[in-house]
């Protein structure tokens, strides 16, 4: 069994009340291994529940159904995608897992429209679905811009220097679901990946599996306590800080032969730029050019085999 990363868990309220400690225990766990856990995030546990719930049901309906809520073309950025599709970058063997995304709700005319797809739900079989996952998307994102003041601050930039790039950015709400593993599988639940956007925001799974890799190369379990909310950081804020924040090597491997027949899920929300940010390293570095995050993210989604 794997060791687990050490990860001290930071309070969220720290943000408020004392905003310089909180940039130095967000920004060494970070520096030291990519992710941090958070305690005390405040989402409230009805909201969280709820959305579980509709998750479950949601991947439980029959495969038929549940395709018609696929969108041939739309790189997976909203409603679902089937098994079988995403795989990890370098990787030959597709992850062992089923998702549905959520975006941002704009409003009509809005400057993005043409860049991020309006919102799929499944009404007519799930009417709790779309109101539980609106919900909890405005939750995290708040959540995720008090992190960002944090690391700010670590960056030594202003507190609000993330507010205007992350104010209508493309991010994603994923629900996961990886289905009970065979007996003999070459293929992993999620193989060795980084994420692509600023920071991941991902509130617990029942069933482990999570590991990070460590800067020594040895894959550690990542500690999730119960009510936590673990944080990692995405390829795009390591562009922007010139790679002093690692966006750190992770997957999800398969579970132990006692629990292959159960499912896992699990709740991860992708919190980006707003497509016309230009990403601009603070410090100058030749091999790292300014790029906006919607190029960025193209990019990424061929290499995931998504676009």
């Amino acid at each position: 069994m794997p060791t687990r990363a050490d990860i001290t868990p930071v309070p969220l309220s720290l943000v408020e009340t004392d905003l310089a400690q909180a940039a130095d225990r967000f920004g060494d766990s970070f520096r030291r291994t990519g992710f941090a856990v958070v305690e005390g995030h405040g989402i409230p546990q009805h909201m969280i529940e709820g959305a579980w719930d509709a998750a479950r049901r949601f991947f439980a309906l029959p495969d038929e159904v549940k395709r018609r809520y696929h969108l041939p073309g739309g790189a997976g950025q909203r409603g679902y995608t089937p098994f079988g599709v995403e795989t990890a970058k370098g990787a030959k063997l597709s992850d062992l897992k089923e998702f549905w995304h959520v975006g941002r709700d704009l409003p009509a005319g809005h400057r993005f429209a043409d860049i991020m797809a309006p919102n799929i739900w499944p009404d007519a079989e799930l009417p709790e679905f779309r109101p539980a996952f609106q919900a909890l998307f405005g939750a995290l994102q708040a959540t995720g811009l008090r992190v960002l003041q944090a690391i700010a601050v670590h960056l030594g930039q202003p507190k609000d220097f993330f507010e205007s790039p992350v104010e209508d950015g493309n991010s994603i709400r994923r629900l996961l679901h990886y289905p009970p593993v065979a007996a003999v599988a070459d293929a992993v639940r999620a193989g060795a990946h980084e994420d692509i956007n600023v920071i991941t925001l991902l509130l617990g799974a029942e069933e482990a599996g999570l590991q990070l890799l460590s800067r020594q190369g040895e894959w550690l379990e990542v500690p999730a306590p119960e009510g936590s909310l673990v944080i990692n950081v995405g390829d795009m804020l390591q562009r922007q800080t010139g790679g002093q924040l690692p966006s750190t090597t992770h997957r999800v491997v398969n579970p132990p032969a006692d629990r292959r027949h159960l499912s896992r899920y699990s709740m991860p929300f992708f919190l980006h730029y707003r497509p016309d940010w230009l990403i601009t390293p603070f410090v100058e570095q030749a091999a790292m050019p300014p790029i906006t995050a919607h190029d960025f993210l193209l990019q990424r989604l061929a290499e995931i085999k998504l676009a």
